[in-house]
């Protein structure tokens, strides 16, 4: 049953929402993409970090302002489409589908690669398959069904990081353990000092960096079904952004700080390393565990944001009216079918190119990441404008800075998207995006010339 005149129910409480968004920032990049980032840039990963946290926290205090003045689901791209004009709102609306679909393709890939810890003669492919199934008939259920599936496996998350920085802290302070005599936090400094490499290998992780902070602008997603969203989301917001600096920062401070950097293998996660040498018995097994909940976490938020995005889209007259249709949970069940058959592909990929799926799936994300960050920089910026001009309210959580810090987060953004060029894994994002970019064109001029009174 659908009833194409429903709205998002308003059931996810600010736990749930606080949850969504950390389950979908911190992921695979935490747990193994920073043994090649501290491989690569040192104990100066921490600064490539900070600065890019500095970012994340003026684009998040940006899309806050701008969910107070108006929370609605898939909120970025109508911001953009208000304040930067249809096209924008096309373009952001379907980068951000593209971009947590490929995203969720990788997670199950991960998913994969990490079952076969414990079976390795499972094939690739069907662990993907079965977790892509179960995800996708959970999406199908009451948006509060999603909220409480995805509050716990973000927990155990939490729960895994709080644990190594207890732990560190006690080998740190207490000196026990194996790692007793030699932790310290002046191992932040020793073995060639905080930026071995320079300031370069600073600016080559910030890709790294950023890849793993995507997922924080979820939060935008979710503001329309959120309960008392004038309240909730700026709570969120503010929280999310101080919960994710401490989980990066902290844990990557104590792992260097107990273990030097250069000790730490680039294909083995930090996480298991010093589990292990800590005498955690079966931390491998743990932290895989943890990895494969981790991606099942962020691969759950790709298909519920993908649905809501497509969701909205529809009402803005910008893909099929049949997206816009909620079932009878009022859960957009169109986009979140069409979502889950596209990602169906990263199944195919695991069954016919298994060892290059991760890598080609994860190189061309966070061009659509940055997109969709920068989107809300300039929609915010114009908002601001607008309210100067009295043709819209303001909104009473505001971001501080504006305008300088619009113009210096942007810049920023062009920066990581141009240090994507020296690494060949990271280069076919930029091959990718004038294909993609190029298509949104054409599609969106061929339906602007098809069907001029579309609200296009």
């Amino acid at each position: 049953m659908t009833n194409p005149d429903a709205s998002l129910s308003r059931n996810l409480a600010n736990r749930h929402i606080q949850l969504i968004a950390i389950g979908g920032t911190i992921g695979v990049g935490l747990f193994l993409g920073s043994a090649k980032a501290i491989h690569d840039a040192g104990p100066g990963l921490l600064l490539a970090y900070a600065v890019g946290g500095v970012a994340i926290f003026f684009i998040m205090r940006a899309l806050g302002e701008l969910l107070t003045y108006r929370p609605v689901a898939g909120s970025f791209a109508t911001y953009a489409e208000e304040f930067c004009g249809p096209f924008a709102g096309f373009v952001t609306g379907w980068s951000y589908w593209f971009m947590w679909v490929v995203i969720a393709m990788a997670e199950l890939t991960a998913i994969g690669i990490y079952v076969r810890y414990w079976f390795p003669a499972i094939p690739q492919w069907l662990p993907a398959l079965i977790a892509l199934v179960a995800l996708y008939g959970s999406n199908l259920l009451a948006v509060r069904v999603f909220g409480e599936l995805e509050f716990w496996f973000a927990l155990v998350k939490v729960v895994t990081i709080v644990a190594l920085i207890l732990a560190g802290l006690a080998v740190l302070v207490f000196h026990v353990g194996g790692f007793g005599a030699t932790a310290s936090f002046s191992n932040l400094t020793s073995h060639g000092g905080f930026l071995p490499f320079g300031i370069v290998g600073v600016l080559f992780t910030l890709q790294i960096v950023m890849f793993a902070y995507s997922g924080v602008e979820l939060i935008g997603v979710t503001a329309g079904e959120a309960e008392n969203p004038a309240v909730v989301l700026p709570r969120a917001t503010n929280g999310i952004i101080l919960r994710i600096l401490i989980f990066y920062l902290g844990a990557l401070i104590i792992i260097m700080s107990v273990v030097p950097w250069n000790e730490l293998s680039p294909s083995v996660s930090p996480f298991v390393f010093v589990f292990e040498k800590l005498g955690i018995p079966g931390a491998a097994g743990i932290i895989t565990l943890v990895v494969i909940t981790a991606a099942a976490s962020s691969c759950n938020s790709g298909i519920f944001s993908t649905g809501r995005m497509l969701w909205s889209l529809a009402h803005r007259g910008q893909a099929p009216q049949a997206f816009g249709v909620l079932n009878a949970q009022r859960v957009p069940a169109a986009g979140i079918h069409a979502s889950a058959a596209v990602m169906l592909i990263a199944v195919i990929l695991n069954y016919t190119v298994p060892k290059e799926v991760f890598t080609w799936v994860t190189s061309i994300t966070l061009i659509g990441t940055l997109w969709t960050w920068g989107i809300i920089m300039v929609a915010h910026r114009n908002y601001r404008r607008a309210v100067q001009a009295g043709t819209v309210a303001a909104a009473p959580f505001r971001m501080p800075f504006a305008p300088l810090a619009n113009y210096l987060v942007l810049a920023f953004l062009f920066g990581v998207t141009a240090m994507l060029w020296p690494d060949k894994d990271t280069r076919v994002a930029l091959y990718v995006a004038p294909f993609w970019f190029g298509l949104l064109g054409v599609t969106y001029a061929l339906r602007r010339r098809n069907a001029p009174a579309a609200n296009l």
